[in-house]
């Protein structure tokens, strides 16, 4: 059993995704960013950094040794993404250049695609005051990323080739946020991709666990 830390952001969605593909049986322990779950001491043990998602697998294994011994927490999702790809044998590329093209295209969102484009939906979306700098470098700097990403994608199916990866689930989240804001209307291999990736059933049971989480409780519902 797998506990999963977790509130329904883009960084959260992927690991979701991750979980609903390989199958692996998983618990989802919201973590509200907004009332600030990320900074209770319980969870800074598991994720020292106070940002989700994390994991804590109760029976922990690589796939190719035997596991067992001490629950495993694990924080950042790209460590995340790896550590359930070895667990589950899948996701990570089948051949030595593969393997490699999937690590390299999950570092480039992990230090790129991520952090611009959450920089740049803070600056046009959250920011208590409009800064023209801050939303004209973050959204040109979003745009170039998403022209390095259609680029790629006109040839190939996914991030990595011709097989969906855990470089797919993580940068899938962040330009499904940024599509809403009209950003992929000029990348029509970036729009295929999206809508590709979209209709996968496991894509669409976790966005619809992230939307329960997150969904205000019933007028009914008793208090705590």
């Amino acid at each position: 059993m797998i506990d999963l830390y977790f509130w329904p952001t883009p960084n959260g969605h992927k690991i979701t995704l991750m979980l609903e593909e390989t199958g692996l049986d998983y618990t989802i322990h919201p973590i509200n960013i907004g009332k600030g779950d990320q900074f209770a001491p319980d969870f800074l043990k598991i994720s020292p950094n106070n940002k989700m998602p994390a994991i804590v697998d109760h029976e922990p294994g690589d796939g190719d040794q035997p596991g067992g011994g001490d629950p495993l927490s694990i924080f950042e999702s790209g460590a995340i993404l790896l550590y359930l790809a070895k667990k589950a044998k899948r996701f990570a590329g089948e051949t030595l250049r593969e393997r490699v093209t999937v690590k390299e295209w999950l570092f480039w969102q992990v230090g790129g695609l991520g952090p611009m484009t959450g920089q740049m939906m803070h600056f046009v979306r959250f920011a208590p005051e409009q800064v023209p700098y801050g939303i004209k470098r973050y959204t040109d700097e979003t745009q170039r990323l998403l022209g390095v990403l259609d680029r790629r994608l006109a040839e190939s199916e996914f991030t990595a080739g011709a097989n969906y990866s855990v470089a797919d689930m993580s940068s899938y989240p962040w330009v499904r946020a940024v599509a809403a804001l009209g950003l992929i209307d000029d990348h029509a291999h970036v729009a295929r991709w999206v809508e590709a990736i979209g209709a996968r059933p496991a894509t669409i049971a976790a966005y619809t666990k992230g939307e329960a989480v997150s969904a205000p409780p019933p007028a009914d519902a008793p208090k705590p």
